[in-house]
Formats: C-alpha cells, structure tokens, sequence
C-alpha cells in the first residue's frame, strides 16, 4: 500500500512512515529506493521520511493512514496523536482543507465510533473508518476494496468528504464502497468476514470430505465453481493444493490472511452481534474451529483449516464411491 501511495502521490509530496518494527521500515526503504525528503527519487519528485512516531506524522501531515492490527492498538496511536491537544491545519475547520484520518484497519465499529468522536470533539481533524479487502495481494496490485464509513452529508448538506477520501483510497485499491456514517465501513467489513469465515470452513470440509469419499479433487473442484456452492474460498482460494494457481495452498499455507488475524475479526464478529441483539448460530463454533487452527498452525494461511481437518479425518477404507471390505 505504501509503495502504490509513493508512486501516485503528486510530484513534490512527502509519503512520512512509521512502523514499531525497525524490521519493516528498512524492508521499505530497501524496496522502494530510499530518497530523503524534498530529494525526490528518480525524478518523479517523491520524497520519504521515517517518523519517530505517529505523533510525528500527524504533526507533519494533511492525510495520516494507519493500518493497525487491533482495536487496543488504534486506540493507543490515537492517543498518542491526540495528547497533548493536536492543533487543526486551518481555522476554519473546513472539510477541504482539515487534516483527515484514514483507518483502514479491521477492529469494532463502536471502539472506531470512539475515536471518530474524539478527533472530532479536539478539532484535530477529520476521521473516517475505510477497512479493506482483498488481501496482500490486492496490497500488492492496488486492487483492494475499501468499505468506507464517515458522514456523507456534512453542516452545509453536502458531500465533500466522501469526494476528498475517495481518490486518496483509489491510489491503494480498485474500489471504495461508501457503506454510509461512522462505523459503517467496519459493519460492512465484519459482516463480509463472517460469512468468509464461514464458507472457508465449509469449503475445507466439502472438499475433505469429497476426497473421503473417492473423488478427484480437480472434479470436485470444478463441479463447485459451475454450482450453487461456489465462493471465493472454492474458487480463488480453494484450500487443496492444484486447484487455484498462486493460492497459499499451493506453496504450504504461507502468506495470504492469517488464521491469527480470521480468529481475531470472529472475536470482533461476535461483540459487534451481542452488541447489536444480531443472532449468529454458528459464530462460536467457528472461533472454536480457528482457536484450534491456530494453536496447530500458527501463521499460515486461514485456508490451512483443510490441513488440519484432513489430520483429523480417519481413514476407514472407504473411496471410489464404496467401502472397500
């Protein structure tokens, strides 16, 4: 996301970044070129900083975007931008020219809510709530999907936010969604990854379970994805190994979307239903399944449920369509 914002970023702007990990930062900067501020890199006239911290950054910036982990961790870089009391850019307060948080990461509407109203209340700025979907490798191509959440309808009845966030998301992604007011871009997104959590779980086990019975994987494969079980847990991820080019099965479950990070938005899942009075009849069932997975298969790919379904299957002879005697 960072390398797509340097490369689209107008001539003359400065991307300022900011990572806990020293790891990451130097990753970056051995990536991109690094080029000092006001330097510009290879003549388009981009320069980067390293920031001590997100304090820093929204000191020195008109668009802060921050991608973080979990709710507890959104809450302590706000904290740490708004305390002591962050000036606003202009006087005026101005939709057009006030400094604008992105949060594009996935934690619970209310906490999001929470900080939207304490930028807001300090004057600091303007706060948006913009999850994303598509993984690393829509990071990687900007082509994720952004589920935007902020007023579309401000003091004077217009819609100037949703304009002057929406090209900014576009330069990391294909598609922005407006989802609707505060908070709403994180329904949206939760609600998504329940249902994906969900239907990989039951991919891995149609697909297991297909196998058990004696059918070829490619034929089972292919009768899903021209049938009503089709999904992109079948189709673009599908958790059996020759089936979805490039998929973290084919290369032993690494990289793709965490099964830390699918048990983790189940757990967000769940306080945004009891919350709400929204009845989910298998979401425990499921943070019980990835509890497991995760505890066996730390840091692979959420597809990796397949793995250890298979691990717990028995094998009682049965294939080819009968049980062998």
């Amino acid at each position: 996301m960072a390398q797509n914002l340097r490369v689209k970023i107008p001539d003359g702007d400065t991307l300022i970044v900011h990572d806990q990990n020293s790891e990451v930062i130097e990753k970056f900067k051995n990536e991109v070129g690094f080029a000092a501020a006001g330097t510009g890199d290879g003549g388009k006239g981009t320069g980067i900083e390293v920031a001590d911290s997100p304090r820093e950054i929204a000191e020195k910036s008109n668009v802060i975007i921050t991608v973080l982990p979990e709710p507890s961790h959104v809450k302590s870089v706000f904290g740490n931008i708004l305390h002591p009391r962050l000036p606003p850019l202009h006087p005026t307060f101005s939709v057009e020219h006030d400094r604008l948080f992105i949060d594009a990461s996935t934690i619970d509407p209310t906490s999001s809510t929470e900080i939207a109203n304490a930028v807001h209340s300090s004057t600091a700025g303007r706060f948006v709530d913009a999850p994303m979907s598509g993984g690393v490798v829509g990071a990687r191509a900007a082509t994720l999907t952004f589920m935007l959440g902020c007023p579309s309808h401000n003091g004077n009845g217009d819609g100037r936010l949703v304009a002057r966030v929406t090209p900014i998301l576009e330069m990391m992604g294909r598609k922005v969604i407006h989802m609707g007011e505060s908070g709403m871009g994180l329904a949206g997104k939760l609600a998504n990854n329940y249902l994906l959590a969900i239907s990989n779980i039951a991919t891995a086990e149609a697909m297991n379970f297909g196998l058990k019975l004696g059918l070829e994987a490619e034929k089972l494969a292919e009768l899903i994805n021209m049938s009503s079980g089709a999904c992109w847990s079948s189709s673009v991820n599908n958790p059996v190994k020759g089936i979805s080019p490039g998929a973290p099965a084919e290369k032993g479950f690494e990289g793709g979307f965490g099964v830390s990070l699918m048990r983790k938005d189940l757990g967000l899942v769940m306080k945004a239903a009891k919350e709400s009075g929204a009845s989910l009849q298998l979401a425990e069932q499921a943070f019980d399944v990835y509890e497991k997975v995760e505890e066996a298969e730390k840091g692979k790919d959420f597809s990796v449920v397949y793995k250890w379904l298979e691990e717990r299957s028995q094998d009682t002879g049965y294939g080819n369509g009968v049980r062998r005697r």
